[in-house]
C-alpha cells in the first residue's frame, strides 16, 4: 500500500494514512485502492484483532478529497464516481461493524472527506489545541460531504442541530466538538502528542470491548425528532422556500445537503448512506462545483501562500502606519489596523474631523462590549493604538503612509507632498485611490519607486478584498511590502499593474453602465434590477450607482475628460455614462446620499425605484429578452477582464477570479470572471460574445489580443 501502513501488535490493528511526496492525507485514488486494501487484511485479521486504531503520519489528521482529481471529473463520470463513493463507505461500515473497538486519533486537522474518515471511529480522541480545525466545509465548494458525513452528523446532533455544519459548513475547534459529544476526549497539546493520542486509545479500547455506533444500538432516537415530528415538520414545510431565497436556485450544493439530511431522517443508516452517495456523485461531476473548488480552494490557496507577491524579499510587519483623511475609508483602515495590533496615525484638516474618525472604531466596537464579544479593557486598547490628529508632524516615524483622501488628483498631491518626509527610513507611500492611475499620482511623490496603490473597499471592516496597484516605477520591494501589510490586516491581497480604474473599478464601472445603458435603451428599470439578482449579483446596477453615489460617477467622468483632454484626445462618453450624468445635472439625482438617485428613499420606509424613471426612459413597445439582460450584464465584466489580461492589467488568473467575487460581487457560482468563461467553455462564451456585439454594441467585441489572453490563462488539471 502506498498511503496507508498497517500494523498488528499486541491485538491492535493500526491504519496510519501517509500519502507520499505530499504535506497532506487526501482521498487519492491510491488512498481509496489502499483502504479496500488495508480493510481486507483487517478482515483477515480479524480474529487476532482486539482494536483498531486510526492515525496520520502528517501534522494534520486528514485533509479530505483529491480536488484536483475531481477538476479532472466529466459529467460521463458520474457512475464510476458514484461506484467509488460506496465502495469507501463499504470499506468504512466494515470496520465500524467488525465488533472491535474503533478509535481515531486526530493530531490535527480533520477537514471535509478528512472529518468523515474520524467519523468511522467509535470513539475520537483529539489534542486540546484551538488552532485545530474540524468539520464539513464541502458546502462551501458547491459540494456535500459524500463519504457518511451528512448521515452520520445528523444522526449524531439531528436535522436542526447538523444544519449549520452541513448547510453552512460551520467549523469547530476540539473542545467545542467535546461540547457537542463529536469528539470524547482531549489530551494536551504539550508533549508526546502521538504517544498521548494512542494511550488514550488503547485504554478506551481496553475499558470497551463490543461498542456500537448509536445508530447501531436499538435505543436509538434521533436527537430533536424526526421529519415527522410536529417541530420538525414545520420548519421543514417552509425550509426549502427560505433556501431558495438564499440561493437563488443558483447553488445546487445546499438544496441537495438539506434533501439528504431528510431523506436520509426517513429511512435506515445504510439506505440514507446510499441517498448520500447519489447526491454527491451528481454534484461533484457538475459546472458550479468545479467553478468554486477551483477559485475557493485553489485560487484562494494560491493569494494566501503569495504567489502574486515577488519572491525573494524579506516578510514584512507593520508596526506604525499613518492614514491621510478620517472620512468613511479613512476610519475604517485605523479601525482594522488597530484589531490587528498595528499602531495608527489618523491625520486630517482638523482635530474634530480626525477625532470623528476614531469614534468610528467605537461604534464598531460598542456593540461587541454589549454582546461580551469584547471586554472594556481590549476596547480601550484598540482604541489607544489610534492617535487623531491635525498635524502631519505626528506622522513622523511611520513605516506606511495611507492617503485616503477624495478623489481629486491636485489635493492627493498636495497631501503627498506634505506627509511623505515623514516616512521612517526605508518607509513607502500608498494611495487608496480606486480610479485615478498610479503612476500619475507617483509624481508628487520624490521616490515613485516607494509608491504604490493599496485600493480598499468599503466598508473596511467587512470587505475581504484589497488590491494592490503597481505603477510603472514602483519597485518589487515596495509591492512585496504592500502584500505584507494587507496579508497582516486578515484581508486578501491581489496585485494589478496600473490603468485608469485598475481592475477591480474598471471591471465594476461595467457592470453598472450596462445597467445605466440598458435604462436608456428603454428596458423597464426593474427588469434590469431582478435580472441582476437572477444571475447572482449581490445588488442591482442602478442600487449600485446609487449608493456609491451618482455625483461620484460624474467626478470620476469629468476627470477622465479633463485627462483625456490634457493628452489630446477627446473621450467618448458610453450611454450609460450620459444617462447618469443626465440623472445628476438635468434631474438633481445624484444618489442615496443626497436624498435620491435611480431610487427614493423615504424616511422609515422602504426604498423604491423612481417613479419618473418609466414616465422618462421606458419604452413600452420595446422587445428586450430577459436572457440577453442577464447575458450582458455578466458577459460584459468578463470581457473587460478578458481585456484587463490583454493590456497587462492582470497577470494571473486567481487574481482575477478572487477580485472579481469578492471586491465586485461577481456571482460565486461562476467561480469568478474568468473562471465563468472557462466553465462556459472558451468557444461557446467567444460564440455568445460575438452575438451579443451584434446587437448591443463593440462592449462584448472580443479583440485577437482578448482571445489570445483568454487562453494563454486557461488552467490545466
Amino acid at each position: 500500500m502506498k498511503t496507508i501502513r498497517y500494523e498488528l501488535a499486541d491485538g491492535i490493528a493500526t491504519l496510519t494514512f501517509d500519502e507520499p511526496d505530499s504535506p497532506v492525507n487526501t482521498m487519492c485514488a491510491d488512498w481509496q485502492s489502499d483502504l479496500t486494501e488495508a480493510t481486507a487484511q483487517v478482515m483477515r485479521d480479524c480474529a487476532d484483532i482486539k482494536g483498531i486504531v486510526l492515525a496520520s503520519a502528517k501534522s494534520t489528521f486528514f485533509a479530505g478529497a483529491d480536488l484536483k482529481g475531481t477538476m479532472r471529473l466529466k459529467a460521463t463520470d458520474v457512475h464510476r464516481v458514484f461506484a467509488e463513493i460506496e465502495q469507501t463507505k463499504k470499506n468504512f461500515r466494515t470496520l465500524e461493524t467488525l465488533g472491535v473497538p474503533v478509535v481515531s486519533c486526530i493530531n490535527g486537522a480533520a477537514l471535509g472527506g478528512g472529518w468523515e474518515v474520524a467519523l468511522v471511529g467509535h470513539y475520537r480522541v483529539s489534542v486540546d489545541n484551538p488552532k485545530i480545525q474540524l468539520g464539513l466545509p464541502e458546502i462551501t465548494l458547491g459540494l456535500i460531504p459524500g463519504a457518511t458525513g451528512i448521515t452520520k452528523m445528523t444522526r449524531l446532533l439531528g436535522i436542526m442541530g447538523a444544519q449549520p455544519y452541513l448547510l453552512e459548513g460551520k467549523l469547530f475547534h476540539p473542545r467545542e466538538a467535546l461540547e457537542l459529544g463529536l469528539v470524547h476526549e482531549l489530551v494536551s497539546a504539550e508533549g508526546d502528542v502521538q504517544g498521548a493520542l494512542r494511550a488514550a486509545a488503547l485504554a478506551w479500547i481496553a475499558a470497551n470491548p463490543r461498542p456500537r455506533h448509536p445508530w447501531d444500538q436499538k435505543d436509538y432516537r434521533m436527537p430533536g425528532g424526526t421529519p415527522s415530528s410536529p417541530k420538525i415538520a414545520g420548519m421543514l414545510a417552509v425550509a426549502p422556500a427560505m433556501l431558495k431565497q438564499k440561493t437563488r436556485g443558483l447553488y445546487p450544493a445546499p438544496e441537495a445537503a438539506l434533501a439528504a439530511m431528510v431523506e436520509g431522517a426517513l429511512v435506515d443508516y445504510d439506505t440514507a448512506l446510499r441517498i448520500e452517495s447519489r447526491y454527491l456523485a451528481g454534484l461533484i461531476v457538475s459546472p458550479v462545483a468545479k467553478n468554486m473548488i477551483n477559485t475557493f480552494f485553489f485560487n484562494m490557496n494560491a493569494i494566501r501562500s503569495g504567489h502574486s507577491r515577488p519572491k525573494g524579499i524579506q516578510r514584512y510587519v507593520p508596526k506604525r502606519v499613518g492614514v491621510l483623511g478620517a472620512g468613511m475609508m479613512g476610519a475604517g483602515i485605523a479601525y482594522v489596523q488597530a484589531s490587528r495590533g498595528i499602531s495608527t496615525v489618523l491625520e486630517d484638516v482638523s482635530l474634530e474631523n480626525a477625532q470623528r474618525g476614531k469614534a468610528y472604531s467605537l461604534k464598531i466596537t460598542d456593540p461587541r462590549v454589549e454582546k461580551g464579544q469584547m471586554t472594556p479593557v481590549e476596547q480601550k486598547v484598540l482604541l489607544d493604538r489610534i492617535t487623531a490628529t491635525e498635524f502631519a508632524a505626528d506622522l513622523k516615524g511611520c513605516d506606511l503612509i495611507i492617503e485616503a483622501v477624495f478623489e481629486n488628483r491636485e489635493l492627493k498631491a498636495t497631501v503627498t507632498r506634505e506627509a511623505e518626509p515623514m516616512l521612517a527610513p526605508g518607509g513607502f507611500f500608498a494611495s487608496n485611490t480606486s480610479t485615478l492611475p498610479i503612476s500619475g499620482l507617483a509624481q508628487a511623490s520624490a521616490r515613485p519607486q516607494r509608491f504604490v496603490g493599496i485600493h480598499f473597499f468599503s466598508p473596511v471592516e467587512k470587505m475581504k478584498l484589497v488590491e494592490i496597484i503597481r505603477g510603472k516605477q514602483t519597485d518589487d520591494e515596495t509591492i512585496a511590502r504592500a502584500y505584507d501589510y494587507v496579508m497582516a490586516l486578515g484581508k486578501l491581497p491581489i496585485v494589478v499593474n496600473d490603468s485608469r480604474g485598475f481592475y477591480t473599478s474598471r471591471t465594476f464601472g461595467t457592470y453598472v453602465m450596462e445597467g445605466a445603458a440598458m435604462l436608456w435603451e428603454g428596458i423597464p428599470a426593474p427588469v434590469i434590477e431582478n435580472a441582476a439578482l437572477q444571475i447572482g449579483m449581490p445588488v442591482g446596477p442602478l442600487a449600485v450607482l446609487d449608493e456609491t453615489a451618482l455625483s461620484l460617477s460624474v467626478h470620476v467622468l469629468e476627470q477622465t475628460r479633463a485627462d483625456f483632454l490634457r493628452e489630446g484626445k477627446t473621450y467618448e462618453a458610453s450611454p450609460g455614462e450620459i444617462l447618469v450624468e443626465r440623472m445628476v445635472k438635468e434631474f438633481r439625482r445624484p444618489g442615496r446620499a443626497g436624498g435620491g438617485g435611480f431610487y427614493d428613499y423615504p424616511a422609515g420606509g422602504r426604498k423604491r425605484l423612481w417613479p419618473e424613471l418609466k414616465a422618462r426612459f421606458e419604452k413600452p413597445r420595446l422587445a428586450w429578452d430577459l436572457q440577453d439582460v442577464k447575458d450582458r450584464l455578466l458577459y460584459r465584466q468578463s470581457v473587460e477582464t478578458a481585456r484587463c489580461f490583454a493590456e497587462g492589467v492582470l497577470t494571473s488568473v486567481h487574481d482575477a477570479n478572487v477580485g472579481s467575487i469578492f471586491g465586485i460581487g461577481f456571482p460565486a457560482w461562476t467561480g469568478g470572471a474568468m473562471q465563468f468563461i472557462y466553465g462556459t467553455g472558451i468557444d461557446a462564451f467567444e460564440q455568445r460574445c460575438a452575438s451579443l456585439a451584434a446587437t448591443y454594441g463593440k462592449g462584448f467585441v472580443l479583440s485577437q489580443a482578448d482571445k489570445d489572453a483568454i487562453r494563454m490563462h486557461q488552467p490545466v488539471w
